[in-house]
């Protein structure tokens, strides 16, 4: 049997910075090659990466949230090209801005098949959400690491909320401690 840790992929990372300074994104999407910036549809310019793939959303403040990278290396990456693109455009930027992992998310497939009903019950209403009629996973707050989990009848798992790669491994290890401990993880 598999370990369902060793199932583990991190699927996206979300990450957020700041270069201290407000932006004039008109000028900048004009300047920087690439940029998407539309204000009706969306507040921020939209940049993105390629290696590695990510798309970094700037907004006016000189906040940005860097979205769909696959690690917390490849976000820092990225938003190291995004730093020196700005600089390229005479933009100040500080040496090393503080990036602050917001949300890790990730997949794991627990090998089998689960009976959400029975889980449900088992784990109890105060951390459980489920209802089949309007979503067919149900979802699971876990108070340490504080993730949410959202459980599918297939045995796959998606884990939101992470601010560490770890905390899915924590996550994984606590939801099958749990099943077995209700004998719902044959």
């Amino acid at each position: 049997m598999t370990d369902p840790k060793d199932t583990i992929n991190i699927e996206n990372v979300v990450a957020s910075t700041g270069i201290g300074q407000e932006l004039d994104l008109q000028s900048v999407a004009m300047d920087l090659e690439g940029a998407d910036y539309d204000p009706e549809q969306f507040p921020g310019l939209v940049y993105r990466t390629q290696n590695p793939k990510s798309a970094a959303l700037i907004f006016r403040s000189g906040k940005i949230v860097c979205t769909g990278a696959k690690s917390t290396d490849d976000v820092h990456e990225s938003l190291r090209i995004v730093f020196d693109k700005l600089r390229e455009l005479q933009i100040q930027v500080n040496e090393d801005p503080e990036i602050i992992v917001q949300n890790i998310v990730t997949s794991a497939d627990l090998g089998r098949n689960l009976n959400l009903n029975a889980i449900a019950i088992g784990l109890g209403l105060e951390n459980i959400e489920y209802e089949p009629e309007q979503f067919p996973g149900l979802v699971y707050r876990l108070d340490e690491p504080e993730v949410v989990a959202l459980l599918f009848g297939s045995g796959k798992l998606v884990i939101t909320g992470g601010k560490k790669p770890v905390d899915a491994e924590h996550a994984v290890d606590k939801i099958v401690s749990r099943l077995e401990d209700l004998g719902l993880l044959e």
